[in-house]
């Protein structure tokens, strides 16, 4: 009898998701979720938890929803809170486990993980790793890892030269059946956290996240819908307020709810209806920054987090986190980030800059803020984006805005900082 586990981390669909296809399927399947019970403690310096509450909540949505899923097709779900090796190893010697499926992730720590699991299964389970989540795969780069460009534009233009991407694959329409005896379901999210499971977005941010497939493809598709709101997101991608100026995809590419190639198979689709034009064209290419960074983080390794221990957030680091830094642009940000868990990329840029150009602060600090607060955090994404702006590592040109010139251009009537100025709440990290 064949016994397969699959260890879902990033990758919460069904659909184009390569740990649920078999040349030949196993006898059970035991699919299970560990959320590290170390991201719940808080970070020694910043004094919050690895992952906040609107990100938690998002989390527990999209393990609901995927559950609901797995058990339509014959299967189920397990979730627990604990160390994933230590879990996911445990249940494998339980269950007499023959193969460990697991998500190829860019990500250092999870890389690791998955090599310390493959030293306990001591070559008495198979452990496989799949690639998954990316426009590209690594054998269809234009280069080695290791020759990675330094800028994402020599990057774009190997890879534009001439590619192809996967089409998605559907999701199966069956599964083999859960293991008799194996637990099954997961813990309710206010045991887990009280403050994730009451979490509710500011009304201001104009939009509501909920995880999951379903969700997540409702928004894919009433963005594409018609003419679409995408038809014009080049013109209208450095707003700050407001439903359809941006896609707002990205809490469930993270998550893995949706895929790159889902939404890329979309926006063709989309194209083949109205025709390509610079905005379509632009979605495209921010999912290819995505992969930039994904592959980035494979070739830098532990470095992509600078030196891991973080120093002690001084006061005016804590004034940035909290929105108290008497500059209402970035405060505004910083407000918007605590109260619902998301910020437009014109934000982020200038919440980023004001902390590393005006106050000196650390970008690894600044970094694991917005690993707290967001709920689309993705480690390669994040943390490289930080690097970037901070220029360390990869490109050492730092960028600097002047965020009072940025005000004046994308929030000239003072709008957006009114809208969060009105609010003297500051967010509080607490975990339970």
């Amino acid at each position: 009898m064949s016994r397969t586990l699959i260890w879902l981390r990033s990758d919460l669909r069904l659909a184009d998701n390569p740990l649920f296809h078999f040349s030949a399927p196993p006898e059970s399947l035991l699919c299970v979720y560990v959320l590290d019970a170390a991201w719940l403690t808080p970070v020694p310096g910043l004094e919050a938890p690895r992952i906040g509450p609107s990100r938690l909540q998002f989390l527990w949505q999209s393990l609901i929803e995927l559950r609901g899923e797995l058990l339509k097709r014959g299967s189920d779900l397990l979730v627990r809170i604990d160390n994933p090796v230590d879990a996911v190893a445990a249940m494998a010697t339980e269950h007499e486990i023959d193969e460990v499926r697991v998500r190829a992730d860019a990500g250092w720590e999870e890389r690791q993980s998955t090599a310390r699991l493959a030293e306990r299964l001591n070559g008495s389970v198979t452990l496989s790793r799949h690639e998954s989540g990316t426009l590209l795969d690594e054998a269809s780069l234009p280069m080695a890892i290791g020759d990675l460009p330094g800028s994402f534009s020599a990057f774009r233009r190997k890879v534009e030269e001439a590619w192809s991407v996967p089409g998605a694959v559907p999701a199966p329409v069956t599964l083999p059946s859960w293991p008799e005896g194996a637990p099954r379901g997961f813990p309710p999210l206010h045991k887990v956290c009280g403050r994730a499971a009451s979490w509710s977005p500011d009304r201001r941010g104009g939009f509501a996240y909920a995880g999951g497939e379903t969700p997540g493809w409702a928004r894919l598709d009433h963005y594409l819908r018609d003419g679409g709101a995408v038809a014009d997101y080049k013109q209208t991608r450095n707003g700050l307020s407001g439903s359809d100026f941006s896609t707002r995809l990205s809490p469930w590419l993270a998550q893995g709810c949706l895929s790159a190639r889902q939404v890329h198979d979309a926006v063709r689709a989309w194209e083949a209806r109205h025709g390509a034009n610079d905005s379509s064209y632009w979605v495209i290419f921010e999912l290819l920054w995505r992969d930039y960074f994904h592959w980035a983080a494979w070739q830098e390794g532990a470095s992509l987090f600078g030196r891991r221990a973080l120093p002690t957030a001084a006061d005016d680091v804590r004034a940035w986190c909290e929105g108290r830094t008497g500059v209402p642009f970035v405060d505004a940000a910083m407000r918007e980030l605590a109260a619902t868990g998301w910020l437009s990329n014109r934000a982020r840029q200038n919440a980023a800059s004001f902390l590393l150009r005006d106050i000196g602060g650390d970008w690894r600090l600044g970094a694991a803020w917005f690993e707290h607060c967001l709920i689309d955090h993705d480690v390669a994404s994040n943390w490289g984006n930080w690097r970037y702006l901070a220029g360390v590592g990869r490109n050492t040109r730092p960028r600097a805005l002047d965020v009072h010139d940025q005000a004046e251009r994308y929030d000239p009537e003072g709008a957006y900082a009114d809208l969060w100025q009105a609010s003297g709440q500051t967010h509080r990290p607490e975990v339970s």
